[in-house]
Formats: C-alpha cells, sequence, structure tokens
C-alpha cells in the first residue's frame, strides 16, 4: 500500500509520462492485460488513457486493470489512470 508521500512523488513523476495504452470501444480484452504486463516488467509507473467510446467507467477500469496486473492505483485524473507496480526483482 502507498502512502501518501509515495503517490505525491509518484504523481510528480507521471505528469511527464505519456499514455502507453488506450482502451477503447473494445473495452479490457487480454491482450490489454499482456501489453499492460509487457509495460510493466520495463516501467513502474505506466499511464493509461480511456477514449470517448469505452464502454466502462474509469473506475472500473482502474479497479480490473489493478486486479488483474496487481498493480496500484496512484491516481485518475479525467481519463487518464496512473498505475504503479515495482519493477520485478533480478532473479540470481
Amino acid at each position: 500500500m502507498l502512502t501518501g508521500k509515495q503517490k505525491r512523488a509518484l504523481r510528480a513523476r507521471g505528469n511527464r509520462l505519456k499514455p502507453e495504452l488506450w482502451i477503447g470501444k473494445e473495452g479490457i480484452s487480454d491482450g490489454t492485460i499482456q501489453t499492460l504486463e509487457n509495460s510493466f516488467n520495463t516501467k513502474e509507473l505506466v499511464k493509461v488513457k480511456l477514449q470517448e467510446n469505452c464502454p466502462l467507467s474509469r473506475h472500473q477500469v482502474a479497479e480490473i486493470l489493478c486486479q488483474r496486473t496487481g498493480a496500484e492505483l496512484v491516481q485518475i485524473l479525467g481519463n487518464t489512470i496512473l498505475l504503479f507496480r515495482p519493477l520485478p526483482e533480478d532473479e540470481k
């Protein structure tokens, strides 16, 4: 669970990011989850943008993405969702 200070720092980092994942009329598919997983393998912070024709609400999308990827919600602002998941530790 992230503290308020940690979320504030992540929001500041997220301002400079461009959306990595766009969710449109198809909603959330297995391909969407796989793309998000691939992004989390290289980055801790991922920005997701919802298009106007998305059938789900932004809160529903955030909840589903967090549940299916193990990420934490940092922020929902407009149609943009900011998610955080620590990078996987290197196996030695």
